[in-house]
């Protein structure tokens, strides 16, 4: 009788020993999998990153590839692990594509956000420290991020504008050109000498610092107003000059205009009196 108790104890720890010791291993086996695996791709992300820094990417581009080119090979890796453990990958990868299915519904719009943000740096349209109107905010680019870009506009407000609103609208860069147009207006009376006035802003327009060189300001007549005559006062400079430019140009135009003696643009009015019977 006490033959079978030993016998089956004997057996359970066969059995046991037989199942455990090829888990141990298999265990250990995905554990240094994983470290290699992680080792080397970590590896690969780093020549990857030198190599892109060789060329003319654009740092931030080059951090959207690794980041995608490293998920990617993580995948491959579970994967592989799985695998490795006799687990049917078949059905895992398909698992995963609904997963990712559930998720792109989901996150659309954040999705939407990384492919414009992609496309931005790829056609670069817009770079960090340009002056550009688009996604309904004006303003100094100061960040361009895997899904959204920071503008700050002139009066030090921070907009954060997600990359397909941005990317989806018109885009005005006002940095891309090496300078842009200053548009001011004079207002003259309707009996100022126009001649007269035209010579004197040209003369005082010269003073303006900061200006495009080789490129000289338009002062002409621009249209005729019941006041009188508008002159059109355009000077050129660059864009980190063009608040300077615009208010300097201002004031030289009340002090130009002040000093000669023209009048203070006025409205006609007509008076009628009826007669009295």
């Amino acid at each position: 009788m006490g033959f079978y108790p030993s016998m089956f104890a004997t057996l359970s720890v066969d059995a046991i020993t037989a199942l455990i010791v090829p888990f141990v291993f298999k265990l250990l086996g995905a554990v240094a999998l994983w470290i290699v695996g992680g080792w080397l791709i970590g590896l690969a992300l780093k020549l990857l990153r030198r190599f892109f820094r060789q060329g003319s990417l654009d740092p931030t581009l080059v951090n959207y590839l690794l980041t995608i080119i490293g998920v990617g090979l993580r995948v491959v890796l579970v994967v592989a692990i799985l695998g490795f453990f006799g687990i049917e990958t078949t059905s895992f990868a398909a698992l995963l594509a609904g997963a990712g299915i559930a998720i792109g519904a989901a996150w659309s719009g954040m999705l939407g956000n990384f492919a414009a943000g992609v496309f931005v740096q790829l056609f670069r349209p817009i770079s960090v420290g340009d002056y550009v109107e688009g996604g309904g905010v004006e303003g100094t680019v100061k960040e361009v991020n895997i899904f959204v870009t920071s503008i700050t506009s002139p009066d030090n407000v921070v907009n954060i504008i997600g990359n397909a609103k941005l990317f989806g609208d018109t885009i005005k860069n006002y940095s891309a050109n090496p300078y842009r147009r200053v548009e001011l207006v004079a207002q003259l009376d309707n009996s100022a000498d126009v001649a007269k006035a035209i010579k004197l802003l040209k003369e005082g327009i010269k003073k303006i610092s900061n200006q495009a060189s080789g490129i000289e300001a338009d002062v002409e007549v621009l249209e005729f107003g019941e006041r009188g005559p508008r002159l059109a006062v355009r000077p050129y400079t660059h864009t980190s000059n063009y608040w300077q430019v615009y208010f300097d140009t201002n004031r030289m135009i009340v002090d130009v205009l002040g000093q000669a003696g023209f009048p203070v643009p006025r409205i006609p009015v007509a008076m009628q009196k009826n007669a009295m019977n």
